[in-house]
């Protein structure tokens, strides 16, 4: 027998070397190293209850406690070194805890940080909205210009997705924070081992019930990797947004330098590349999760090496993600508005709906009279506040001098003052409402 099978943990059932290319192709050092800090964490827990269990001495422990801590400060200064005969980090470390332990520590961590990230952006957002209430902006359905709202409202319909987010991640977290360790390979483990004692040294907020759905379930995986595929989703719809709202047709923002580049052969470009990243990061999740979901969906019960397909997806959605809010953040933070000129007349159609409900007339028919009033301006070729007392009492009598108030956009915006509208005092509100919830998430 080679050498290099004598030192697998799986090594002894088998004779002659492992094909080199399947050997590079069943390990999974290469990405799972990222975990280096949970394993550590995870053995010097599983040292003690093995000490606790007389499976080990004390003066054990202690010797394999300190190697643990010298094997952190290797990989701390970047000094430690992944041999080819490294299958996996618990290879590296010389441990036996299992993946799946490793990932749950980790991922708790990153979920912590993706939380932190999203609430400084969902901040950002809120104290623009904050900062720009005064301001107003063509609001759109089906990409038609529809009503006018304030850009506040627009911000704050993104911060409130991202807040729906938070609250998801926060949730998931809490699956995620099972521990697995002491179920052993499917039966559980033969040794008196403490698992109520890992529990509390790893901090997790419960104990995996059955030990063949431990080893081989990853719901807690792909549940992140869907939390990716949403909140990405719902950025890159912001993103979409933002970047028509760039183009010369719609002029309303103008992006940061920072944010943007130039084209290689027309200089008059300023291109929304950070926007056209952020929405293209959505499929690349998205694909992550579908791919991941399609692995689960043919195994059989327990553990099966198809799995290792989980930390790849992990990391990868990870690291995309927190780009992706960070980008966001500094784009949100430094965007130029320059909206209020897009505002046109149509858009008050609803309002002169309005007009004719407030004096009695059912809005079903009131919205036909106001199409009227549309359809006359339009075969005018002039703007709907353009018509005259005599064109609007001819379409409806009941349009006197007094239709005038409708012709003003500040007062549109204001009628909406229910909680949730656009009106100034419900975009307060909803300010208000979002900053405190943002404390109590600090807290």
């Amino acid at each position: 027998m080679a050498n290099t099978e004598v030192n697998k943990l799986w090594g002894g059932r088998f004779v002659g070397d492992t094909d080199p290319i399947m050997e590079k192709f069943n390990a999974s050092i290469a990405y799972d190293q990222r975990m280096w800090d949970a394993d550590i964490r995870g053995s010097k827990a599983y040292v003690k209850a093995l000490e606790k269990a007389k499976l080990v001495s004390t003066e054990e422990m202690e010797q394999i406690l300190n190697g643990m801590d010298q094997i952190h400060g290797e990989w701390s200064k970047g000094a430690f070194v992944i041999k080819a005969g490294d299958e996996d980090i618990h290879t590296a470390n010389e441990r036996r805890l299992k993946v799946v332990t490793d990932m749950r520590l980790w991922l708790r961590d990153a979920i912590t940080t993706l939380t932190n990230d999203t609430l400084q952006l969902i901040s950002t957002m809120v104290e623009r909205a904050a900062a720009e209430i005064e301001v107003l902006f063509p609001g759109y359905t089906h990409m038609q210009r529809a009503q006018p709202i304030r850009w506040s409202h627009w911000i704050l319909s993104h911060a409130v997705a991202l807040r729906r987010d938070v609250e998801r991640l926060l949730e998931i977290k809490k699956r995620v924070n099972v521990l697995p360790l002491g179920s052993g390979a499917i039966a559980g483990t033969p040794f008196d081992i403490d698992r109520e004692l890992l529990q509390k040294e790893l901090a997790f907020d419960g104990i995996s019930l059955n030990s063949m759905d431990a080893t081989g379930q990853r719901d807690f995986v792909v549940e992140f990797l869907f939390w990716a595929s949403l909140c990405l989703t719902h950025l890159s719809k912001m993103a979409e947004d933002l970047m028509l709202y760039s183009t010369k047709e719609f002029s309303f923002i103008a992006l940061s330098d920072a944010y943007s580049t130039g084209s290689s052969l027309m200089p008059q470009k300023k291109n929304a590349d950070s926007l056209e990243l952020i929405r293209s990061k959505a499929g690349r999740v998205f694909g992550r999760c579908a791919g991941f979901m399609m692995t689960l969906k043919g195994l059989p019960s327990t553990y099966n090496k198809d799995l290792q397909e989980d930390k790849e997806a992990m990391f990868d959605c990870y690291d995309t993600v927190q780009a992706v809010l960070q980008v966001t953040t500094g784009v949100m933070s430094t965007l130029k508005s320059v909206m209020e000129a897009a505002l046109s007349p149509d858009m008050l159609a609803t309002d002169l709906a309005y007009f004719l409900v407030r004096k009695g007339v059912p809005f079903r028919e009131a919205h036909g009279i106001s199409g009227k009033a549309v359809f006359t301006a339009e075969s005018k070729n002039i703007a709907l506040n353009q018509l005259t007392a005599e064109d609007l009492s001819a379409v409806s009598p009941l349009f006197g001098s007094d239709v005038s108030s409708v012709w003003d956009y500040r007062s549109s915006v204001e009628q909406y003052s229910a909680p949730g509208g656009t009106a100034k005092t419900s975009i307060t509100a909803q300010v208000e409402h979002l900053r405190t919830w943002l404390k109590k998430q600090a807290q």
